[in-house]
């Protein structure tokens, strides 16, 4: 492995913002409820450029660009990623089943599938609902959500960091979609 160097940007081949705009997204919008921290925000916004997601859903006191936070770590990506401004998830979540938007809380609940056992239907479009870095997904969104999802661990600890947790389920989604 003594010949093994990293590439450089120009050999990346990245498509430019205004091909981002224009390329098909998968048909996935992120909802987020109420998180605490514009770093997370910016680092779902960066993960959502990633997998060509097709708009992100900032509800309640989840901060909107151009929040010097969410600029830190989302390098841009909140120039190529849709967004919207919800006061509530529950307006957001509203609006998406109305678009015929299957919605997914990532949430442990009595219900809750392990990721590895939820089948990703291509034909269909999908709301991830992310929650509240301390609180979770809120109580009264819960009767909104179609299905819940959960990411088993084997530590002491009972939740990852949220902008951790989002990589994890657009990958999941989103490898699906792309080998279609």
């Amino acid at each position: 492995m003594k010949d093994v160097r990293k590439l450089k940007l120009e050999e990346l081949n990245r498509i430019d913002l205004s091909e981002f705009k224009n390329i098909d997204k998968i048909p996935i919008v992120i909802v987020l409820d109420s998180i605490r921290s514009g770093l997370n925000v910016g680092s779902i916004f960066r993960t959502s450029d990633a997998y060509l997601i097709q708009k992100m859903c900032l509800c309640g006191i989840t901060s909107t660009p151009p929040h010097k936070e969410i600029l830190k770590t989302a390098i841009g990506a909140n120039n190529s990623v849709d967004w919207e401004y919800y006061e509530n998830s529950e307006l957001a979540i509203e609006e998406l089943k109305k678009q015929n938007y299957v919605i997914i809380g990532i949430e442990q609940t009595n219900n809750s599938i392990e990721i590895e056992s939820f089948k990703v239907d291509t034909s269909s479009k999908y709301a991830i609902v992310l929650g509240n870095e301390v609180e979770g997904i809120h109580e009264n969104l819960l009767p909104l959500i179609d299905t819940f999802i959960e990411i088993k661990q084997y530590g002491t600890k009972h939740s990852l960091n949220v902008s951790v947790c989002a990589g994890i389920i657009i990958h999941a989604f989103a490898k699906h979609f792309h080998a279609k």
